[in-house]
């Protein structure tokens, strides 16, 4: 296999020429697990580590290789095992906010050309989730695709309703409905994976991803389980993985997302909510805050209906989140500051002691 066909293109090898030493390999990371790195070099997987700068020279979790990466690699005495020297930068990165943590961040997965939002339309399905997914790929430059599971379980009558109310939201991205029990659809997603493109799958525990990956892959590899007459499965995917289809496309599964927290993601926000940016540009005042100003475009398109009530409040509810998130990484950051300098600089005990103790040998000099 040819290292393009894992996506490898030009805009890689210039980089591959800068920062590659001559006796390293390039490889393609397939899958982590408990630290240890599989990696793809175009004709085998091999297992790899990283080296120990990594840990010492890191100063957040984005440094470190996530699955999609390019990487550097010295291999050793054994072909199967090899070292991560060297990451190379990344077109796209997908992440999102570690919850409970302020500043931190999870990487998802990098270089990744096409982002299927996997929802049910049986259960469970909420523009504003679907939205906040948006908020994420869009900030990371990604195309996004809905993917509906479970279309067997509702009337197309329904299922057209739940497309009418994404529509009426502003959201124009591409949908496609499907059944893994049936079939309907798959053939349809398959169509759109195109070769030496990099996808992945994004949603909720249950919704379907594994069925949905093994059908693509056209074996049982993804484990999968029911656990109700009302359809709704149990997530059992535990790590993300590229599949490498035999059609040549690739594939990265991941483990369902239970709760979604939005970080600083300007880009995302413009991106998923254009219609409202757009509406608040006419506003008669620059700085309206789109609450009792007259001539406010926002008050006016919620007043006749053209705006979406409940997609005007998830808009106010992830700016909200997002400048918090901004305000946190700020205010954590200038708390570091001073504790770092202390180290450097002694502190006011010290300089007290040591005035004290000049005066005491000067006294004893006396």
């Amino acid at each position: 296999m040819a290292l393009d066909e894992l996506g490898l293109d030009s805009w890689f090898d210039n980089h591959v020429r800068e920062l590659c030493g001559p006796e390293q390999s390039i490889a393609r990371v397939v899958a982590i697990d408990r630290g240890r790195y599989l990696v793809h070099d175009g004709n085998n997987e091999l297992s790899a580590e990283l080296l120990g700068k990594f840990f010492y020279a890191a100063e957040s979790a984005a440094r470190f290789p996530c699955v999609g990466d390019w990487v550097c690699l010295e291999h050793h005495d054994s072909e199967q095992f090899a070292s991560i020297h060297t990451v190379l930068p990344r077109k796209t990165l997908l992440k999102r906010k570690t919850v409970g943590y302020d500043e931190e961040f999870q990487m998802l997965a990098s270089n990744i050309d096409v982002a299927f939002i996997v929802m049910s339309c049986h259960y469970d399905f909420h523009v504003s989730k679907l939205e906040r997914f948006l908020v994420m790929i869009h900030e990371a430059h990604i195309e996004p695709v809905l993917l509906f599971t479970k279309s067997d379980l509702i009337t197309p009558e329904a299922l057209q309703l739940l497309i009418d109310d994404i529509r009426a939201a502003g959201i124009d991205i591409k949908i496609l409905a499907l059944s893994n029990i049936t079939g309907e659809g798959v053939e349809q997603v398959r169509r759109l994976i195109e070769p030496r493109k990099t996808y992945c799958m994004l949603g909720s525990s249950g919704v379907g991803k594994s069925s949905l990956m093994n059908r693509l892959i056209g074996s049982d590899i993804f484990e999968t389980q029911t656990v109700s007459t009302s359809g709704q499965g149990r997530h059992t995917t535990v790590r993300r993985h590229l599949i490498l289809l035999d059609h040549g496309g690739m594939l990265i599964d991941m483990p369902g997302m239970r709760e979604l927290a939005v970080a600083e993601v300007s880009e995302g926000i413009e991106g998923s909510f254009a219609d409202i940016l757009e509406l608040a540009a006419t506003c008669r005042f620059s700085d309206c805050s789109h609450n009792n100003e007259p001539d406010c475009a926002i008050q006016a398109a919620l007043a006749d209906g053209k705006l979406n009530a409940d997609h005007y409040r998830n808009y106010l509810k992830i700016q909200k989140e997002s400048r918090h998130h901004k305000k946190q990484t700020a205010f954590v950051a200038k708390r570091k500051k001073p504790k770092n300098a202390s180290r450097i600089a002694p502190s006011k005990t010290s300089q007290r002691k040591q005035k004290k103790n000049i005066c005491v040998d000067e006294h004893k000099e006396s």
